[in-house]
């Protein structure tokens, strides 16, 4: 039962301890700035071809036609696709800086995002000479990302905060204030030791020399 005067003790979470830190978020800021200056620069560059294929509307055709043209040189190309804006994946919720979003609200925004991002870039890039327009390029660059995400942000999160709490076990814990009116305890103050005094190699000769034994140090 509480008194009176017991302070009433009011839990809040502090607003940093669901946020990544801000020199984090800075950092992720900076390269998804950077990411997007690089992909934008690879789509929409014109390439001097002397011949495109058609636009492919269907899914997967392009890569089927990828895989056909060899082992190695389709499965290049195909993981290319992919990893074209992968980063987006941990950069996108990194930039937001939430560490207790679900995983599934998280995982949607983040693949809306990127399939916004992905469809716009190609819509665009389709009027650039030497692009056509690609479903596939869509649905890989939304896959990549989707997939980094999962592979990297929740545990990431994980590690992030299980930090805070653990600091917060390893702090000692503070001495209890006292209530108003009540008597502090006096803490016992331990004495120093004494420490002991040399003596002089002439006291203990002429002590012996006379039969008498040396004075003891204190």
């Amino acid at each position: 039962m509480r008194t009176e005067n017991e302070p009433t003790r009011q839990w809040s979470a502090s607003p940093s301890a669901a946020e990544v830190p801000r020199p984090l978020r800075a950092a992720g800021l900076t390269a998804l700035v950077l990411h997007l200056l690089v992909v934008g620069w690879i789509v929409l560059r014109p390439l001097p071809v002397a011949w495109v294929y058609d636009a492919n509307l269907t899914p997967f055709g392009s890569v089927r036609r990828a895989l056909s043209l060899g082992e190695a040189a389709g499965i290049w190309q195909v993981a290319c696709e992919l990893l074209l804006l992968a980063p987006l994946g941990v950069l996108l919720p990194l930039v937001r800086g939430r560490l207790r979003a679900a995983w599934l609200p998280s995982f949607l925004r983040v693949a809306g995002v990127s399939a916004l991002l992905a469809t716009g870039l190609e819509i665009v890039g389709s009027w650039v000479p030497g692009h056509v327009l690609n479903v596939d390029h869509i649905l890989l660059g939304v896959a990549g990302v989707s997939l980094t995400h999962l592979a990297v942000v929740p545990a990431a999160r994980a590690v992030l905060r299980a930090r805070p709490a653990r600091e917060h076990r390893t702090a000692p814990a503070p001495a209890p204030a006292p209530l108003p009116g009540e008597p502090q305890t006096p803490v016992p103050v331990k004495a120093p030791a004494p420490v002991p005094v040399p003596l002089p190699a002439a006291a203990k000769l002429s002590a012996a020399a006379y039969g008498r034994p040396a004075p003891r140090t204190r």
